[in-house]
């Protein structure tokens, strides 16, 4: 075993941050290693002529378990962190001109949509029963363990009992996200809305397993928030909190590969050839990478390589769009959608393409904050999910004209005119 009793955290990402919180918190000696000049990960934010946009994620759920981090120090978020509830959550535009609003209060979004059409209430009700019962479940199997597959998740010695055979089964390990939604709710907007609960984290609805629903239940639960000065404002909480407990932070230093002994972490290999002696690595770089790359010829790779074929999650187009306007019809948070959602999801994951007409997700933070931009004025982040880099893919040149797409989309579907 190395002498020393650091810990590596590789990547500054929120995960890594936290980590790295958590693990000084409980005594440990921690050091972050990040291969960029900033810490933060994707929560980074761009600024020019007085807008400002997070340039990652934009929707926080479950502050909850920012509250657990916090509270392992002994420390409260809110002391770091002014975090704002959204409600409605989304305002959704179809292209039939339907606008429908996603509210946390199950009573109003069951009038809602049974006003938008018969039977739809009904179904969302069933489909958030089932969604907190996905959600319990996805809490004592999935979501507080590292996972690799289903194996990782049932504990053969106490999986015949009764209750985790009944859990087993709710999990619908034979459906889709998508097979499940519609078979609640009947209209095919209301089908897309809910859908949306897993296409917004980049994962196609026909594609992904049941037991994903529960990210509805994870989302109604605590509703969506906003952190006053955007997203990027997390990992700076995070980041002082680490300061404060002794956490060491190195930017500019990008690990090569980790370095073992069997099944032992013995040190770190920078990419500068400086070797730093771990006894142990926290990993906040891609699953992926971490295997292939930075644990490259190992046992843990060779085992990591056995338990499936990994695949791409999708990509995306963005816009930063400053604006010398406001659009009221806008919320914080917004959903303009496809007219085929089949077609959307086939052109995307299976065919590898471009969506021709396709889902637009919109973030106008100006009426939750107005230092995002000029008085009255607009900071608007346009994100549409693409599918990951071809080698026929030039986006160079794609781009121009899919821009169009996506500006026609915009102002056909929810009235933002150029």
């Amino acid at each position: 075993m190395p002498e020393t009793t650091r810990i590596a955290v590789i990547g500054s990402g929120l995960a890594g941050l936290s980590s790295a919180c958590v693990l000084a918190a409980r005594g440990y000696e921690v050091t972050v290693f990040e291969a960029n000049s900033w810490t933060g990960g994707k929560a980074a934010q761009l600024t020019a002529d007085g807008y400002r946009f997070d340039m990652g994620p934009t929707i926080l759920i479950q502050p909850n378990v920012l509250r657990k981090i916090f509270a392992e120090a002994g420390r409260r978020v809110e002391d770091y962190l002014t975090m704002v509830p959204l409600e409605p959550q989304w305002r959704c535009f179809y292209e039939d001109g339907a606008v429908l609003d996603l509210q946390r209060d199950e009573t109003a979004m069951i009038r809602d949509l049974n006003a938008l059409a018969a039977g739809n209430g009904d179904g969302y009700a069933r489909f958030q029963k089932l969604s907190r019962e996905l959600h319990r479940i996805s809490n004592n199997f999935f979501f507080w363990k590292p996972m690799g597959g289903i194996g990782d998740a049932l504990d053969v010695k106490n999986s015949m009992n009764i209750s985790t055979l009944r859990d087993v089964m709710m999990m619908r390990l034979h459906q889709t996200v998508s097979q499940v939604i519609h078979g609640h709710v009947p209209d095919r907007r209301a089908a897309q809305m809910l859908e949306h609960f897993v296409q917004y984290v980049g994962s196609a609805p026909d594609q992904s397993p049941a037991i994903l629903c529960a990210i509805g239940s994870m989302q109604m639960e605590e509703g969506i928030w906003y952190p006053m000065g955007g997203t990027r404002a997390v990992p700076q909480a995070l980041r002082k909190l680490g300061e404060e407990l002794g956490v060491s932070y190195r930017t500019k230093a990008e690990v090569r590969r980790v370095i073992t002994l069997g099944d032992e972490v013995r040190a770190i290999e920078l990419t500068n050839g400086e070797q730093i002696e771990v006894a142990a690595v926290v990993s906040n770089a891609d699953a992926v990478r971490t295997h292939r790359e930075l644990l490259a010829n190992t046992p843990a790779a060779a085992k990591f390589e056995k338990r499936r074929n990994y695949e791409a999650a999708c990509s995306g187009v963005v816009l930063y769009l400053g604006l010398d306007r406001r659009y009221e019809q806008l919320l914080h948070h917004d959903f303009i959608f496809s007219r085929d959602p089949e077609e959307e999801f086939e052109a995307i994951y299976r065919k590898g393409e471009p969506a021709p007409d396709p889902t637009c997700y919109v973030c106008a933070p100006a009426a939750t904050e107005a230092a995002v931009a000029p008085a009255g004025h607009e900071s608007l982040y346009v994100l549409v999910h693409t599918p990951y880099l071809r080698p026929h893919h030039d986006w160079k040149k794609m781009f121009p004209a899919y821009r169009e797409v996506i500006l026609d989309k915009l102002e056909r579907t929810a009235g933002l005119k150029n």
